[in-house]
């Protein structure tokens, strides 16, 4: 940022754009991963838990819902 007049440079701007781009990726796969790490517990007949309203809930494997692939990311 150009300290005098205040306005950000060129660069600034698309170092902050590719910054927003990674951060949707890195979101983009954390999600992913926790998609998939919870239908593998489904299938394998784990439990798994989860807060709900403020309170740690368990839920049992046939209580965890199938993982819809269209709505991961």
């Amino acid at each position: 940022m150009n300290t005098e007049s205040g306005i950000k440079s060129q660069q600034d701007k698309e170092a902050q754009i590719n910054r927003t781009e990674l951060y949707q990726k890195i979101d983009a796969g954390v999600k992913f991963a926790i998609a998939n790490a919870i239908e593998r517990h489904r299938r394998l007949g784990e439990s798994i838990s989860i807060l709900r309203d403020g309170k740690v809930v368990t839920l049992t494997a046939d209580e965890i819902p199938p993982r819809d692939i269209h709505n991961i990311i």
